[in-house]
């Protein structure tokens, strides 16, 4: 089994390739819910631009609710996990709140995974909580 540790090692010796970047913050997850913060739908952006020597790679992204209490935590392992990445040199990290974070963004995985209704983000309803009529 590979930890997170031996994956971000591992990356460094391969040739950077953008889909790096979202491997890498699919392995970032919200501590408070257990589900990483791609599907959760609060990266909004993530890309690698050249500067001299490597890459940047620049990231906007958001947090379920503004006083989230793990603001920092979130950022610094989102900035600590992109910057194992082979050539990055330089990572930003901007935690926006506009467009605010709903359910919406959720990916579908990410809504069955937390027993989110696939259809409008709403609770499914408890097993057997539908009368059958004959």
């Amino acid at each position: 089994m590979m930890t997170s540790t031996d994956q971000d090692q591992a990356t460094v010796s391969e040739p950077f390739r953008e889909e790096m970047i979202w491997k890498q913050l699919k392995t970032v997850r919200d501590p408070e819910i257990p589900v990483n913060i791609v599907d959760l739908g609060l990266v909004y952006a993530a890309a690698a631009v050249d500067v001299e020597g490597g890459k940047r790679i620049d990231v906007r992204m958001t947090l379920t609710a503004p006083g989230c209490t793990m603001s920092d935590v979130i950022k610094a392992e989102v900035e600590r996990k992109l910057a194992a990445l082979p050539q990055v040199r330089e990572v930003k990290v901007e935690v926006v709140f506009d467009p605010p974070w709903d359910k919406s963004r959720m990916s579908e995985a990410a809504k069955l995974h937390l027993g989110f209704d696939s259809d409008d983000g709403a609770p499914a309803p408890p097993p057997g909580s539908f009368k059958i009529l004959r």
